[in-house]
């Protein structure tokens, strides 16, 4: 009975999406977004200045830059195109959407927060600070998002979430918050929460780079749909559903992979960078303090 309302539902989407670019307006997308500007604003206008420790900028100009990047991201994946040709055609797309969710605009939203916003939010009620040193600790927060990732893939839950929007607006919260959690103790800067040395950054972002090989093998190695909703919509572009499912299984590799890997590559070089001592000027007088300097980095003689 139930396979049999789910195919009648599959079969009257297909019939009623006929024009796969046709425009379908979000209106409850724009009015998430527009919420999330203005209590971004808000709080920088009239929080800010109570929670700022003295000498510290309210909103530089880069935080402003990325958090608003962070929404635009947030924008492109859950508004149309993204969305309608992920929901209802292909598969491929929504890993595509499903990436910005959990690798691109958490990060730039986190990056966008000034110190005083993440201590306002995380850190001054003594309740939610006491969870969320526990839960935004790398391994359990390494944990959980790996594990929502893998449960996001199962056929049941991708069947029945596409059938049922509320579900599927729920799996998009749970991967977006899993993801910000997963992102936070590599970017954290503030010292009364979780982060961690450049090093073990570098080697946590690797493991969350191998840990998703494990599904996306099955998409790309499989040789029938796995997902009985992708079987029955449209197909566009000229992609089969097992073509479709195979290039889902790649974007999740390679492109989630080299978004990860990007992100490592800039850690190194600003570890690098931050271990480097200060250039001397050409014309720069040398003194006693520079030699004294360079005797304490070299080490003794045997």
């Amino acid at each position: 009975m139930g396979l049999t309302v789910l195919g009648h539902g599959l079969l009257a989407h297909a019939g009623s999406a006929t024009h796969p670019w046709a425009f379908h307006a979000h209106p409850d997308v724009w009015a998430l977004m527009a919420f999330i500007v203005v209590g971004y604003v808000c709080a920088v206008r009239y929080v800010g200045p109570h929670k700022a420790v003295p000498g510290e900028p309210l909103l530089t100009r880069r935080q402003g830059l990325l958090f608003g990047l962070g929404v635009l991201a947030l924008w492109v994946h859950a508004d149309w195109p993204v969305h309608d040709i992920g929901e209802g055609y292909l598969f491929s797309v929504h890993m595509i959407q499903h990436t910005g969710f959990t690798l691109i605009a958490p990060p730039l939203l986190l990056l966008g927060m000034p110190g005083w916003m993440t201590r306002w939010l995380f850190v001054d009620n003594p309740k939610v600070h006491a969870v969320a040193k526990r839960v935004l600790r790398p391994l359990p927060a390494a944990i959980v998002y790996n594990l929502v990732t893998v449960l996001t893939h199962w056929p049941v839950v991708v069947n029945a979430s596409l059938t049922h929007h509320p579900l599927h607006f729920g799996v998009h919260v749970v991967l977006f918050f899993s993801a910000a959690a997963m992102w936070f103790p590599v970017l954290n800067r503030v010292p009364e929460l979780p982060t961690m040395s450049p090093p073990l950054r570098m080697l946590y972002l690797f493991l969350q780079s191998v840990i998703p090989t494990i599904p996306a093998s099955f998409l790309t190695f499989g040789d029938r749909p796995l997902y009985s909703y992708y079987a029955h919509v449209p197909h566009v572009l000229h992609l089969s559903a097992v073509d479709d499912q195979q290039l889902a299984g790649a974007l999740m590799k390679v492109y989630a992979g080299s978004i990860l890997w990007g992100v490592i590559i800039g850690v190194f070089f600003r570890w690098y960078a931050a271990e480097q001592p200060p250039r001397r000027r050409p014309d720069a007088v040398l003194t006693w303090d520079d030699v004294q300097m360079e005797l304490d980095r070299s080490s003794p003689a045997g």
